[in-house]
């Protein structure tokens, strides 16, 4: 029985990105021999009673018996969200990028024990808003949509207009202590200074 941290929640891993300056898939990068979106997939395995993938090209995970939304308004992460948003069942989703390579079930856990009254819970660290690794509810639709309709694609730039509860820096410190959640691989230079990655 898979460990649920709510029944009412569903895991959401966007892997629409088309990591151009990677120069190819990063959801399918090795990590100790699989790929980094399989590290995001377990997690949410565990946590979750359902997963889906958002994003075009759904057919390179096939094999992995996983839903996958096309992204209703492509091009952007927000796009993203709005999707999975609008097109899953559950009051609440919880949101990854598909390229983290050592995703927090301690954070993920967290966050989601702060929902209560909020909109959507959201990690922030000392370099900004992490909003591709939060949870977030159908209220946050209308906002959402807003912004997106006004041509602004900004991740964040709605939380105003929305209750948002910040888990700041001190608090992920706790959680994450080696500095990891949160490690971003953008270029294959990032790669080679992360290590262990091919």
């Amino acid at each position: 029985m898979p460990d649920f941290v709510a029944d009412d929640i569903t895991g959401v891993i966007l892997v629409g990105g088309k990591s151009r300056r990677m120069g190819r898939d990063k959801a399918f990068l090795q990590l100790l021999g699989r790929p980094l979106f399989e590290r995001v997939l377990d997690l949410f395995r565990e946590s979750f009673p359902e997963v889906v993938l958002v994003g075009d090209r759904g057919e390179r995970f096939a094999g992995y018996d996983v839903k996958v939304l096309p992204d209703l308004i492509p091009g952007s992460s927000l796009g993203g969200v709005y999707t999975a948003l609008a097109g899953t069942d559950s009051e609440w989703i919880f949101v990854s990028s598909c390229d983290l390579p050592f995703p927090s079930k301690a954070i993920l856990q967290h966050l989601c024990a702060l929902r209560e009254g909020c909109d959507a819970v959201v990690p922030k660290t000392k370099q900004g808003y992490e909003p591709l690794f939060a949870l977030y509810s159908k209220r946050c639709l209308a906002p959402i949509r807003n912004l997106l309709e006004q041509g602004e694609c900004c991740a964040y730039a709605w939380y105003p207009q929305a209750k948002v509860k910040e888990v700041g820096p001190e608090e992920i410190a706790l959680l994450d202590p080696a500095g990891t959640a949160f490690l971003n691989l953008n270029t294959p230079e990032d790669v080679i200074n992360t290590g262990g990655i091919t």
